[in-house]
């Protein structure tokens, strides 16, 4: 995609283009550490490389003139650059576990239920008088733009200020007027008979949208401004419905464990669970509530982008051209691509696959460790695989689209293994709260856009999850937006949702004795 924006010399290239909302990745907001802003300057005169893109950027891709857009500023009245974005066809999950839901008190007119993520929006009209799910319809959340996680978009609101507040509300406010638009068309409604819509989100997200400053979620002590459930008119919030419709954000119960965790835990029942139950949410935190018979315990843990797909050299978001499994033997390396076709990078659940091939090959060691090509004889499959760069070691996948590899560094292992550590420590500390072991556990309910596409047989191979019979993982799907359907559909469930956050028990990963010892050990493959 080539554009034209102004020069600037105070503002990069990267800025330039948010204002023209031209997609752009973005995975660091402008930092220059991440490395995926790629542009190629088409015309006009632009600053030196610099140090950043010297080491981010291949000898290939700088001779080829490649930029990073947040490193470059135009010297002159215009620039024309290509950024080489596509917008791909997005994978969505819109259905989740749906227990009968009968309206409680059946009313004329139509309610949306809403999951905002931090990638992902997902949008369900429904029926308020038979219950019925009328339209559904999803997007990546449009302020990726300003950050592709939680605290990235935290530290624009704080370089911001109060236009930065402004400007994420606008954002989400603008993408909930897009999917309403498109459900109403669906449905052969119009947006006026639209008399409430609830909303699940993490904490963050609800007090972005609500254009409340999330800045002291990002820092010490991390108490948001609010947590309890709050009710809006839609006018007030620029929602393009009946102006006195009434949004409902369902409560959260702490910074990091959100209103889409609590409408998850409501929809499937676990306050009533009669056995042991561990709910996980696996995106860029990892949400664990864990279920017993007599109490509730709930942590966060930082798991990163890198299972989105994010801070990986190949990854991508789960769209056509993603790998999503691979299978690696002495025949070869396999691939499963959404959509089918030559590969363009690797999503959460590609990466994620490829580690665990690595690891059952032996290529990488269980300490998350390259092995080296001459560690095999001569003619062994996994000689060839392996390479060296440099000084350091690496897998080629093959060839992807246009020609690029598909490579696999031991950053990139790294980066999985940070992921796959935080997780599992974070399970471990609420099995020890709750006196229980991997086998007095009776199920693992798998939630969520990413979770719903992760196979069994990778988050048991790798140690993310513990050691338990692959029956017992069960996948919820997006029950953030059932739980809200829920809700929007009883006055009841709200009273509900808004016990069951007072109830559950945060436990801060940080503060558990001997925690960074359990996080060394569950590294481990």
């Amino acid at each position: 995609m080539k554009i034209t924006v102004k020069g600037d010399r105070s503002r990069s290239v990267m800025e330039r283009l948010l204002v023209e909302n031209v997609p752009l990745a973005n995975s660091c907001n402008g930092k220059g550490t991440c490395g995926k802003c790629k542009i190629r300057v088409v015309d006009g005169a632009v600053n030196e490389m610099t140090a950043p893109e010297r080491h981010l950027l291949t000898e290939e891709e700088l001779q080829k003139g490649i930029r990073l857009a947040c490193m470059t500023y135009g010297q002159g009245e215009e620039l024309v650059v290509e950024t080489g974005e596509e917008e791909t066809e997005h994978v969505f999950t819109t259905d989740g576990f749906m227990p009968k839901l009968v309206p409680e008190i059946r009313r004329d007119g139509y309610g949306l239920a809403v999951d905002i993520g931090t990638t992902t929006v997902v949008m369900s009209l429904t029926d308020l008088r038979s219950g019925a799910e009328a339209a559904t319809a999803a997007m990546i959340n449009p302020q990726k733009r300003y950050g592709l996680d939680v605290l990235t978009r935290i530290t624009y609101e704080t370089e911001s200020g109060d236009a930065g507040i402004a400007n994420l509300q606008r954002a989400i406010i603008g993408g909930l007027n897009e999917l309403m638009a498109d459900v109403c068309r669906q449905a052969g409604i119009s947006a006026p008979d639209i008399i409430e819509i609830d909303i699940a989100a993490n904490c963050t997200m609800l007090h972005m949208l609500a254009a409340v400053d999330a800045r002291l979620i990002g820092k010490a002590p991390y108490k948001p401004v609010f947590v309890e459930a709050r009710r809006y008119k839609a006018c007030d919030l620029g929602l393009h419905c009946k102006d006195d419709a009434l949004v409902y954000l369902l409560p959260s119960v702490s910074a990091y464990i959100g209103a889409d965790i609590v409408a998850g835990v409501h929809i499937c029942d676990l306050k009533n669970a009669a056995d042991n139950v561990l709910f996980i949410d696996i995106g860029t935190n990892g949400e664990l509530v864990l279920a017993t018979k007599h109490r509730m315990y709930s942590c966060s843990c930082a798991a990163g982008p890198a299972l989105e797909g994010m801070n990986i050299t190949s990854g991508m978001r789960a769209a056509a051209g993603a790998v999503e499994d691979v299978h690696i033997d002495k025949k070869g390396i396999s691939a499963a691509v959404i959509g089918g076709g030559k590969p363009a990078g690797l999503c959460g659940s590609g990466i994620l696959a490829v580690v665990r091939e690595l690891v059952r090959t032996g290529m990488v060691t269980k300490r998350g460790v390259f092995a080296k090509p001459e560690d095999f004889a001569a003619g062994d499959y996994r000689r060839t695989i392996l390479r060296y760069c440099g000084t350091k070691r690496e897998v080629v996948l093959g060839e992807g689209k246009d020609g690029k590899e598909l490579v696999v560094t031991q950053g990139d292992i790294r980066q999985v293994q940070l992921a796959k550590g935080a997780i599992r420590s974070g399970i471990e500390v609420l099995m020890k709260q709750a006196g229980l072991c991997a086998e007095d556990l009776n199920r693992i309910l798998i939630a969520g856009q990413f979770g719903a596409h992760l196979p069994a047989e990778s988050l048991l191979e790798i140690g993310l999850l513990p050691p338990v019979a692959p029956e017992k993982l069960v996948y919820a799907g997006n029950s953030a937006k059932t739980g809200a359907m829920a809700t929007l559909l009883s006055e009841r469930a709200k009273q509900d949702v808004e016990h069951l956050a007072a109830y559950i028990n945060y436990i801060e990963l940080s503060n558990s004795e001997g925690y960074e010892r359990l996080f060394a050990k569950c590294l481990l493959f």
